[in-house]
This record gives structure tokens, C-alpha cells and sequence, in this order.
């Protein structure tokens, strides 16, 4: 990054069963009103979802911010958060700091990789022969700080009239219908926020619930889709100009980091396959009232990695977790000898919470892009940005 410019960054620290997760975030502009309640909300939802596993009831996320704000508004300063673990108690002697004796009790090493997990890759990239090592950070627990992260990135999008919504499309061969996905996007929010595996499709739900329930007595696992809508934005946040200002393909990138995520579209998406380019794209129109429009969006908000104004339609796909009841064959990295994986503790599906991951590290995503795109060290300056950048919209 060049020296002098705004940036806007986070990185986050801490292990699974550590003592706490912490997020360190520069760049969110002073004077922005911050409610922690509305974090710790994220937190929670992110907590909920048919098919979590024992963690939940041993867990309730709640953040402490320790830097960064003050009586309620950032200051500019870096915003320092911590997560704490409350199963740390339980782990202290094996994943403390300090140098301890090498019991099995002490370590709980991990020598029987899981398929589908960081463990091998990890341990033979870091030369770790314990893979507790990598698999207590390559752990989906990380994504607690990012959602909170992404629930500070959603306050400031919130003051200019950015609003996100998530909710689930699919759960195994399970599809909601498309009368379901109709619904007026604040009505979408209220409706799957009653649902257990977040659905507006009743009938659905029953089914997704049942299969759920077939596949934890089975030992098995499951995957699905989930779909994030962003509202209020303006034409032009990203950029054309180089390959890594491209928006869409900076959300991409973040939906894919998100652990067990293994594929991202936008719009149509894989559907424009299979499409004529008549189809595809989005028709432009223009009257003095409206002033450039589209009537249909198929492009999912995107043209030309930059945003045309429409909302941001974005799909995620989410394997079925890797840690199985019933594991699957590895090799022990001592013996070599042929054993079946080690087991964690694991959920069945967590499809529901991945929703609520997607939608705060999407929020983070438009937020640095629009930090980019009108700036400013203090929410007045961003502010002032904003209306210049809308009235030139306007006379275009």
C-alpha cells in the first residue's frame, strides 16, 4: 500500500481453543456512532442455525472492544476487538503459551489427519508433527471475529443506506421455491430470521430439517447454498483498472476464504452458461425521473467489476464439513500405517451460520470500497464526499 493513503485492513489472531480471538481493524473513519450490542447481534446469529454441534451451548459470543472507540464513536485510531473463549477453562493446560511436560493429557496431539481439513497440507508446509498445530487456526471459530469485523464494516455502510440481507437457498438436494426468494427483501429478513435453517419456504424448512436430522444419525455431514443481497449502492464503487480493484472479484475472493466455502457467483451466474447473450445481460434505459436504469438484473450488480447500482446478488456454496462421525480414511503421519481420521467436535450443518459469515465479510468488502471511493479521515468528510459524488451521478 502507498504511504499517505487511506487504508482500510484488518487482521485477526487467535486459535480455536485459545484464550480469545482478537481482530485489530484500521481505517474506519472517526465519529462513526458504534453500537456494540448490534455486534455482539452478528455474534449470535452466527451462533444459531438446526444442525450446530455442542460448541453453541458452551459458547456465547460476545465482543470487547479495547481500543479504537471511545463513548460510543471511533476516534480514527485502530479498533481493537477480542472474542473470548469460555471453553478455555477446559484447555489451558493444552494449548497454553508456556513450555509444559509432553503428556497425552497436555497435548491432545492430533497425528491421523482429516480429509478435507488444512491438517496435512498444513502440517507438512509448517513441518508440524503435531497437526493440533494447524487445525486449531485453520478452524471455522476464526470467522467469529471476521463477522464482527463485518458487523462494525455494516454500522458505517448503514449511515449512508447500505443494507444486507442473507439468507439460505439450499441444504443438500433441498431447494427452496422461487415464490419464496420473492419476497420483499426487509420481509426475506424477518421471515428467515424465525427459521431455524433460515428459509422463507415452510415446507422447505420441514424437509431441510429431516434431512438434517437423517444425516447426523448417519455420522454424515451436509452442504448447501446461501445467497447475500446488498441494497443502496451506488454506480461505480470498484474499479475496471486493474485486475485486483475489480469489486466482484474482491468479494469473491473473501466468500471463497470463508473455511468449508468452495465456490462464489454472482447474478446468474454458472446459469449464463447456458444462456444467449441477449438474455445475459441488462438492457439500459434512461428518463429524467430515474435517470440511467435497468429493469432487469441479471449481472447480480456487476459490470465491469464495478457496481451499476443495482443490488449485489451473490451466492456462496458450502461443502459438507469435513469432520465426520463416522471419519474417513487417513494414514497416521508416525507409522504411516492406513487409520481412520481423528474426530473433533463438529456440527452436522452449519449452513444456516454460513449465511450470516457471508453477509459480514461482504459487508467488509463493499465498506473498503467505499472507503476507496469517497474517503476521509472523519465520517464529516466521508459524508461531504458522498453528496458531491451523488450530485455529479445525478447531472451525468
Amino acid at each position: 500500500m502507498e504511504r499517505g493513503r487511506i487504508v482500510v485492513r484488518f487482521l485477526t489472531a487467535g486459535e480455536t481453543h485459545g484464550p480469545q480471538l482478537t481482530a485489530i481493524i484500521e481505517g474506519v473513519p472517526s465519529n462513526v456512532v458504534l453500537d456494540i450490542e448490534a455486534v455482539n447481534e452478528q455474534l449470535a446469529r452466527r451462533q444459531k442455525g438446526y444442525g450446530r454441534g455442542k460448541r453453541m451451548q458452551i459458547e456465547r459470543d460476545v465482543v470487547e472492544i479495547v481500543g479504537g472507540v471511545r463513548h460510543g464513536k471511533t476516534t480514527g485510531a485502530p479498533i481493537a476487538l477480542v472474542v473470548h473463549n469460555r471453553d478455555w477453562k477446559n484447555w489451558s493446560a493444552i494449548m497454553g503459551a508456556s513450555p509444559v511436560e509432553e503428556t497425552h493429557e497436555t497435548k491432545r496431539r492430533v497425528h491421523r489427519p482429516r480429509p478435507g481439513h488444512a491438517d496435512l497440507s498444513g502440517g507438512i508446509k509448517y513441518n508440524q508433527r503435531d497437526l493440533r498445530n494447524v487445525l486449531e487456526r485453520s478452524s471455522a471459530r476464526e470467522t467469529t471475529v471476521r463477522v464482527a469485523v463485518g458487523a462494525i464494516a455494516r454500522q458505517l455502510l448503514a449511515v449512508f443506506g447500505v443494507e444486507l440481507v442473507g439468507y439460505v437457498k439450499q441444504i443438500a438436494e433441498v431447494v427452496v421455491s422461487d415464490a419464496s426468494l420473492q419476497l420483499p427483501l426487509q420481509t426475506m429478513r424477518e421471515v428467515t430470521e424465525q427459521s431455524p435453517v433460515r428459509v422463507a419456504d415452510a415446507e422447505a424448512q420441514q424437509r431441510m430439517v429431516a434431512r438434517i436430522d437423517t444425516a447426523k444419525s448417519e455420522g454424515d455431514t451436509l452442504g448447501g447454498v446461501v445467497e447475500t443481497v446488498v441494497t443502496g449502492l451506488p454506480i461505480g464503487l470498484g474499479s475496471h483498472v486493474q485486475w485486483d480493484r475489480k469489486l466482484d472479484g474482491r468479494i469473491a475472493q473473501a466468500v471463497v476464504s470463508i473455511q468449508a466455502f468452495k465456490g462464489v457467483e454472482f447474478g446468474l451466474g454458472f446459469a449464463t452458461a447456458m444462456q444467449p447473450g441477449s438474455y445475459v445481460h441488462d438492457p439500459i434505459y434512461f428518463d429524467e425521473a430515474q435517470g440511467f436504469h435497468r429493469l432487469t438484473n441479471r449481472s447480480g450488480g456487476f459490470e465491469g467489476g464495478m457496481t451499476t447500482g443495482a443490488p449485489l446478488v451473490v451466492r456462496g456454496v458450502m461443502k459438507p464439513i469435513s469432520t465426520l462421525y463416522k471419519p474417513l480414511a487417513s494414514v497416521d503421519i508416525d507409522t504411516k500405517e492406513a487409520y481412520t481420521a481423528q474426530v473433533e467436535r463438529s456440527d452436522t450443518c452449519a449452513v444456516p451460520a454460513a449465511s450470516v459469515i457471508m453477509e459480514n465479510v461482504i459487508a467488509w468488502e463493499v465498506a473498503v470500497a467505499w472507503n476507496e471511493k469517497f474517503g476521509g479521515d472523519s465520517l464529516e468528510e466521508m459524508q461531504r464526499n458522498v453528496e458531491a459524488y451523488y450530485a455529479q451521478v445525478q447531472k451525468y
